[in-house]
């Protein structure tokens, strides 16, 4: 068991007791994660509209209202079930803001159980060129982002989602096999797949070899 999973739950126990300060704490642990998730899939159309940290606060007080039920009855891992409170308000900003348009953006959410809208390709190679930032790099960056782009739509799209949950939301394999609904074993295998195909498809950019 890791240090935060300890100390999660040490203030899940403190939470229970009425301690309403372990709450903002145990939310105050998780907010880095949480806070990463929104960004990957919040849909680049509201990029400027939404800010990450209002899906995060609405987040917040939802998890204050249901954290109660939750200790009764948890049918999550306590992370998983942030982490879905959090989605779900990430939808109904998608939702307020999008408005007509959010049939195109369901088309974005992928098919899993208790899906979330996906991390968009651009998010995803945003994230992988992140280091790419000096001015004397911009244009290569522009034409090097498109072809990331690409190439991570080529990819098999559940493998790519275990790459979004396990590479850059950092969640475990037993978390990514719950949030898939998929054997921890299957999980792994695909994750490990999805890694070898991602090295494969950035040693095939020459640019992106030259800047690594």
């Amino acid at each position: 068991m890791s240090t935060e999973e300890i100390h999660s739950g040490e203030l899940l126990k403190r939470a229970a007791a009425g301690d309403e300060r372990a709450v903002n704490e145990l939310f105050t642990l998780h907010r880095g994660r949480l806070r990463a998730m929104v960004r990957l899939r919040l849909n680049c159309r509201l990029h400027g509209r939404v800010d990450p940290s209002d899906v995060l606060q609405e987040a917040y007080l939802e998890i204050c209202k249901g954290l109660t039920d939750y200790l009764r009855a948890p049918t999550l891992p306590f992370f998983l079930w942030l982490r879905h409170i959090t989605g779900q308000q990430l939808i109904m900003a998608h939702r307020r803001h999008l408005g007509a348009q959010m049939r195109d953006a369901d088309r974005e959410v992928s098919l899993y159980r208790g899906a979330l809208p996906q991390a968009s390709s651009a998010s995803l190679a945003a994230q992988l060129l992140g280091r790419l930032t000096s001015a004397s790099h911009a244009a290569l960056r522009a034409e090097l982002q498109i072809q990331v782009q690409e190439a991570l739509n080529s990819m098999d799209p559940l493998d790519r989602e275990v790459l979004t949950l396990r590479h850059f939301e950092m969640l475990s394999n037993d978390e990514t096999a719950v949030v898939l609904g998929i054997k921890k074993s299957a999980a792994s295998n695909r994750y490990v797949r999805a890694l070898e195909r991602l090295k494969d498809i950035l040693a095939a950019l020459p640019d992106f070899a030259d800047l690594a």
